[in-house]
């Protein structure tokens, strides 16, 4: 949020004259901090399905939180959920789940992943239905199910498609809160690549991501890392990391403990060589779009041992309407929004500087989703950025290697800052969360990505926009 809007926020006088007018007063989002000493900290309930496959993995996750895990006792799988309990060693708690009981959550979660009907879907109601209002303010919703695309038949397959619909409408429900609602589908035989994606989601990183959809497959299972230091002793390269979202995915990036290699063009050499200064880190001025560009970036990450993080980051806007664009902005936008991160990929890969294990991370954007009146070459560029992600996560996976995608909404930066008064109040209200997301916010979701256990992320796109009510 803008200074003004946080200042009216911070007085009774501004929240009522904010209320007059018709604009909502959202509650703050509680993002990470140093001091949490786990991904979690609270009271869950869960839920399951008869048959539910991922209940021992979502068991043992929470085991590594601070999390008190209660099930609702008359729940026909409560003898289920307590010999998975067991299992894993989590103590839990069953209670009497009803509108009037007086607990409250800070996180419901619900494991489907045993639906085979649509008369399965029921059990949706009858597990949230009684406990809706008593989740706190900044609580986190989880549907866990198995992919779509792999169930077993036509029946199967509407029922986990199902828990996208059901999980946006519930984040759409509960964004007056700054709650947020997410589904995650594990593939079979995936559960160990599960835990990178959940404790994300339950976690205070995930604060602006909302109404979204996570898939992990199966890879090389990994431990996972220390939760405030995961990137320790990783390279990363961040183009376009001289100031705004690109500063804030470097800094990001550094505190959880990867030395940063930033990237940007001469212009912004001096903010960039301060950052980097700042984090410890190297830096290489560079037009990404040039020729000689791919090979400059390659030879300076070869210095420190090559690359185990590379993040596209660097782009930019020339907006015009189709019939008004002149030809050399539209070449400019899909050169550096686009093609130049192909053919710096390519480099890396044939030049051996990413190494075994990378992760590949790209910008894109919801007007690459949505569409924008005078962006068609920016929407084009940022639209093509996810196609190249969901074809070359399979290619990629066979080297151990993972490529994913942000796609973020309304974020608030100097260019933000620049749109006229109201425009701007309206346009970062325009999504569930009923705020704009901050930097930060994208550089966690990076991060994310980024995780050495999070070789299972492969091909996901996920947008950063607090369930933007467009292209969302």
């Amino acid at each position: 949020m803008s200074n003004f809007y946080e200042t009216m926020l911070n007085n009774q006088l501004g929240r009522n004259l904010l209320k007059t007018v018709g604009l909502p007063t959202p509650v703050e989002l509680k993002r990470y901090r140093r001091e949490q000493a786990t991904f979690f900290s609270g009271k869950v309930l869960i839920g399951a399905s008869q048959d539910a496959a991922l209940l021992e993995d979502t068991l043992r996750n929470l085991k590594d939180s601070d999390a008190q895990v209660f099930f609702p006792a008359a729940a026909r799988t409560a003898s289920t959920l307590v010999s998975a309990a067991e299992k894993v060693g989590v103590q839990i708690t069953g209670i009497e789940c009803s509108k009037d009981m007086r607990d409250k959550f800070d996180a419901l979660l619900f494991d489907a992943s045993g639906f085979q009907h649509a008369e399965d879907l029921h059990q949706l109601y009858y597990f949230f239905n009684p406990v809706m209002r008593r989740l706190n303010n900044n609580g986190r919703i989880v549907l866990l199910g198995r992919p779509p695309e792999n169930a077993s038949s036509g029946e199967q397959a509407a029922a986990m498609r199902a828990l996208e619909g059901f999980s946006r409408s519930l984040a759409k429900e509960i964004g007056k809160k700054s709650a947020t609602s997410q589904t995650l589908y594990v593939a079979t035989d995936a559960e160990a690549n599960m835990d990178p994606a959940l404790r994300f989601l339950l976690s205070a990183k995930s604060a602006y991501v909302d109404g979204q959809v996570i898939r992990v497959r199966k890879a090389k299972a990994q431990a996972y890392p220390d939760w405030h230091q995961p990137l320790a002793g990783k390279v990363a390269l961040v183009t376009g990391a001289s100031r705004g979202i690109g500063e804030a995915i470097a800094r990001t990036l550094s505190r959880d403990g990867a030395k940063v290699v930033g990237l940007d063009i001469a212009p912004a050499e001096d903010d960039l060589r301060r950052v980097m200064a700042e984090l410890g880190g190297a830096y290489v001025v560079a037009d990404i779009s040039s020729a000689e560009a791919p090979h400059t970036i390659s030879e300076a990450l070869k210095e420190h041992g090559g690359a185990d993080i590379v993040v596209h980051n660097a782009g930019v806007t020339r907006d015009k309407t189709l019939a008004n664009m002149p030809e050399h902005w539209w070449q400019m936008t899909i050169e550096i929004n686009l093609a130049a991160e192909e053919r710096i990929n390519q480099a890396l890969f044939e030049h051996g500087t990413l190494n075994k294990g990378g992760r590949i991370i790209c910008v894109s954007s919801m007007n690459g989703i949505a569409g924008q009146v005078g962006q068609t070459n920016y929407a084009a560029s940022k639209a093509g950025v996810i196609g190249y992600v969901e074809y070359m996560a399979d290619e990629l996976a066979k080297k151990d290697i993972t490529i994913n995608a942000v796609a973020p909404g309304f974020i608030e930066t100097a260019m933000t800052d620049a749109i006229p008064f109201m425009t701007r109040e309206v346009g970062r209200r325009l999504n569930s969360l009923s705020q704009g997301g901050k930097p930060i916010d994208v550089a966690e979701t990076i991060a994310f990505f980024a995780n050495p256990a999070a070789g299972g992320i492969n091909g996901n796109v996920v947008r950063v926009c607090g369930q933007s009510l467009v292209g969302a």
